[in-house]
């Protein structure tokens, strides 16, 4: 893909080759951060595991410290009691079989699902919608559970989820421009702590290969992995 005059020019001002501190890598990201709009910006791991075996999956869930700027849409499968703690906690979308013929009708806008043990025999049947979407509620990630308030306060707050892709690498949005260079760093360093503790006991060799830090609209900047986890 061609790039274009910005990015030639971004790409001319950094060193694609060399492996920087987060602290220097945060500070070439955001001064390169010069879009009209509040860029998001990006870490993407390269693991050494296959995520075909189930013993090298890497999966899990982290609050950022500053969280990731962007505004949370939350929608919860919950009846009842659970429904108005839902409703007070300020979910976006709150029903039962409603909500789920309002989501096998295409309606979709909203970024994490929660549901109450109960409701899984409803949720269970949005797999196919839900699943290729990286919605589906999962008890291990906090999803599924009774505290429908504290779980809609972490995804208000920030809380990111990750999984390894098929090609073994994992990718989230952690911080926007504006952000302060600690800010950034600061959830640079929380999200690879998070997947460090998540290391499959499958996994053998080098775990964490390579880490790259990029806003929305810049390159890629190398990020030296044992500068990256918090000491």
């Amino acid at each position: 893909m061609a790039l274009g005059k910005r990015m030639k020019a971004a790409v001319a001002l950094i060193n694609r080759d060399a492996v920087y501190s987060v602290t220097d890598a945060v500070k070439v990201v955001k001064d390169n951060a010069k879009a009209k709009f509040n860029e998001t910006i990006d870490i993407s791991i390269n693991l050494g595991v296959d995520p075909k075996h189930a013993d090298q999956m890497v999966r899990g869930v982290v609050a950022l410290p500053h969280g990731t700027g962007k505004s949370m849409r939350v929608a919860v499968f919950a009846k009842g009691d659970k429904a108005k703690d839902a409703k007070d906690a300020g979910a976006d979308l709150v029903g039962a079989e409603d909500l789920a013929e309002k989501i096998n009708g295409g309606e979709m806008n909203f970024d994490r699902v929660i549901a109450t043990p109960d409701m899984m025999g409803v949720v269970g049947k949005l797999g196919k919608v839900l699943g290729p979407r990286g919605l589906m509620p999962n008890p291990k990630l906090g999803t599924v559970t009774a505290d429908v308030k504290t779980a809609i306060k972490n995804a208000k707050a920030g809380e990111v989820q990750f999984r390894v892709e098929k090609a073994g690498i994992v990718h989230a949005g952690i911080a926007k421009a504006s952000f302060s260079e600690s800010q950034i760093a600061d959830n640079v360093k929380a999200f690879v702590d998070a997947i460090m503790k998540a290391k499959p006991s499958g996994a053998k060799g080098t775990y964490v290969k390579k880490i790259s830090l990029s806003s929305t609209m810049g390159p890629g900047i190398k990020i030296s992995p044992s500068d990256a986890a918090s000491r």
